[in-house]
């Protein structure tokens, strides 16, 4: 009899949580999800908590409370609501593996939680180790923690990586990239595209503001620097690879020259199962990688010129101390000011690039030090917005 694995998913309600529940209900056996949590999608979470029975439902926004807390009353389900509700849902004794699947700074604090209690961390959150990736792998290794990763492209590479001997044999990692709705603009074009433009991805079906960070290239820079924590790679160690198709979702070159690569379909939900299920190979459901009727594969270089973001990313890693936390906080802000029209698309670039000049960097910091520094990031950001 396999043995059942507990999910907490933080994050149900958005595009990687809603597909983890997917992958949860194909496996029964295999899989519960015991809680739910969300930011203000109420009503969606209301229908995931009668579909999947989980022990606790969270909704973060307190004015919500109320109609959650009624319309699941009939069940034998609790209900919390608060911010800080989230870090103590992860932490009960009915969790095994932690799916972070929250979208931005939000997810930092939570996970420190769930490790501190002992989890596994299913991690779709790549800002966490963005802000705080050398408090993250030191809390791991305290708490002996495995930390998996979600993203399709760190998936991939930790696939590749699997049965290999990482301490002399890894030479570089090739991280791929769709190159977003515009790679073929010139800067002329780019510079006058709209949030609706912007929210069209030509391969992946996302929340809004991971979308928006594709179109720029910074989610590229956010993964890259995701990909040094996780691997123990440097900056100059991994190469983006601008691959449309995105059918290899990312590659590794090894010392004696072999590059080993993870395809497939476009389909968030393989590397989700893969990190839940891990070290285990689960049936899925979906669409085959048809080579013959793929036909062909291309790649490009990234054009730093007409997405500074990414060069952005590369200056923070390279910065590091809490420069990178400069970049996802100022970021955050920049991002949805473009996407409720108050600022252009090429002032996201020329803001954060601004927030990061003004701010010095701390070498080691605090967790509290990285709080700080997000909210004075915002803050600096929302004063360039204007």
């Amino acid at each position: 009899m396999p043995h059942l694995k507990r999910i907490a998913i933080l994050g149900s309600t958005g595009s990687i949580g809603t597909q983890a529940l997917d992958v949860i209900s194909q496996h029964p056996d295999r899989f519960r999800a015991t809680v739910l949590t969300a930011g203000s999608n109420a009503d969606l979470l209301i229908s995931q908590a009668r579909a999947f029975l989980p022990d606790t439902v969270v909704i973060a926004d307190e004015t919500r409370y109320d109609q959650v807390r009624e319309a699941l009353a009939d069940l034998p389900v609790k209900v919390f609501t608060g911010a800080e509700s989230l870090a103590q849902a992860v932490t009960g004794s009915e969790v095994d593996i932690v799916l972070t699947a929250v979208v931005g700074f939000a997810g930092l604090v939570p996970t420190v939680a769930a490790i501190k209690a002992g989890k596994t961390i299913a991690l779709a959150n790549k800002e966490t180790l963005v802000v705080a990736g050398a408090i993250i792998r030191e809390l791991c290794a305290r708490y002996q923690v495995d930390l998996l990763p979600v993203d399709s492209e760190h998936s991939a590479i930790f696939q590749s990586l699997l049965g290999q001997d990482t301490t002399c044999g890894l030479r570089r990692i090739l991280l791929t990239a769709s190159g977003g709705p515009f790679r073929h603009m010139s800067a002329d074009e780019i510079a006058r595209v709209t949030p609706e433009q912007a929210l069209r991805h030509p391969s992946w079906h996302m929340g809004a503001k991971i979308t928006i960070d594709s179109a720029t290239m910074l989610n590229k820079g956010f993964e890259m620097i995701e990909a040094c924590w996780l691997f123990g790679a440097t900056p100059a160690g991994i190469e983006v690879v601008v691959h449309p198709e995105s059918v290899i979702h990312s590659a590794v070159e090894l010392a004696d020259g072999a590059v080993i690569a993870q395809l497939g379909v476009p389909d968030m939900r393989l590397p989700i199962q893969f990190a839940l299920s891990f070290p285990e190979r689960l049936e899925l459901s979906g669409e085959r990688l048809d080579l013959f009727a793929l036909g062909s594969l291309h790649f490009e270089r990234p054009d730093l010129d007409r997405f500074p973001c990414l060069r952005l990313a590369y200056e923070a890693m390279e910065a590091g101390g809490t420069m990178p936390c400069v970049l996802n906080g100022a970021n955050e802000i920049l991002n949805a000011a473009f996407r409720h029209h108050r600022i252009g698309f090429t002032d996201i670039a020329r803001g954060i690039e601004r927030v990061m000049h003004d701010m010095p960097s701390i070498a080691r910091p605090s967790l509290d030090d990285l709080i700080e520094t997000d909210r004075e990031a915002r803050e600096r950001a929302e004063l360039v917005v204007g």
